[in-house]
């Protein structure tokens, strides 16, 4: 872990999406940070002393869904799987599906597998899943302003985590989508999927894929209330497939956007962008790291 000193720094976005403005003073007091997110390798390990179960890889219990089709009450969890057809950009189940099966373990669904990807971003996390693991590791998620603070780098409102350009003089310097998303992708930033930790420069403060690769969980809940409507774009509420009558939803804050952000479409890769994200929905790209008091 690093150590951050806190302060004062600029949080949000006036040049982007509303519910980033305004551009507003925050202080955050000292604290601790991984350099990366949590990874399937250590994932494992804590599964492997803990004998942990994921949200995922328990079937939704039917007194929670009681309008769901029985047939869909099975473990599993949302994958991202490109449509053959560039369909429209307002409904994102176009190209999710709830997959039975699918989890941090197979992470495209059944048949798929983490073996070769150990230094991959563990995905298919629940927000109770990150809060597991991180106090077995004495640890816990941050605060959004956390979060915010410790990507910027110190480098105060600018509106990426290294500047102000997105692939300055061509270079990628993070996981996401290039082309017309969800059909094309040109991976110009050689991967398709999830990419190795620490594969992109880290950010002034040395921390690796604050930008991309991945979305991370924060404890702060979403505000303010009933605006969930971008909740369709970029990280769908997966067990809505299970049940579409769901009510009294919780929604955390996740933040960095992940390798599905692209120009054309959720240009949420930067350091104020912020999403509400359901606190039971898992997905293929939704993971964390952990914090720490200092």
């Amino acid at each position: 872990m690093l150590r951050l000193e806190g302060g004062t720094f600029l949080m949000g976005s006036d040049r982007f999406y509303p519910e980033e403005a305004p551009i507003r003073e925050v202080e955050v007091a000292p604290f601790m940070v991984d350099e990366t997110p949590v990874t399937n390798a250590r994932f494992a390990r804590f599964v492997e002393e803990t004998g942990y179960v994921t949200l995922a890889e328990n079937a939704p219990d039917a007194a929670d869904y009681p309008d769901a089709d029985p047939a869909l009450l099975v473990p599993g969890s949302s994958v991202f799987t490109p449509p053959a057809v560039q369909p429209p950009l307002n409904d994102s189940f176009h190209w999710w599906s709830w997959m039975p099966g699918a989890d941090w373990r197979h992470p495209s669904g059944p048949g798929s597998t983490i073996d070769d990807i150990p230094d991959h971003p563990v995905v298919h996390m629940a927000l109770e899943d990150a809060q597991a693991f991180a106090a077995w590791e004495g640890k816990r998620l941050p605060t959004e302003a956390e979060w915010e603070f410790a990507a910027r780098g110190g480098l105060s409102d600018a509106d990426y985590a290294w500047g102000d350009e997105l692939a300055p003089e061509g270079r990628m310097l993070a996981n996401y989508w290039q082309g017309r998303f969800p059909t094309e992708n040109t991976l110009e930033d050689g991967f398709a999927r999830t990419s190795p930790v620490g594969h992109y420069p880290a950010n002034p403060f040395g921390l690796s894929d604050m930008i991309g690769n991945v979305w991370e969980w924060t404890t702060t809940p979403y505000a303010p209330p009933g605006q969930q409507e971008g909740a369709k774009c970029c990280a769908p509420d997966a067990r809505m497939e299970v049940d579409r009558e769901r009510t009294h939803l919780q929604f955390h804050i996740i933040k960095g956007g992940s390798h599905l952000c692209a120009e054309n479409y959720c240009r949420r890769y930067r350091p104020a962008a912020r999403y509400p994200q359901s606190t039971d929905t898992s997905t293929s790209h939704i993971g964390f790291r952990c914090f720490a008091d200092a």
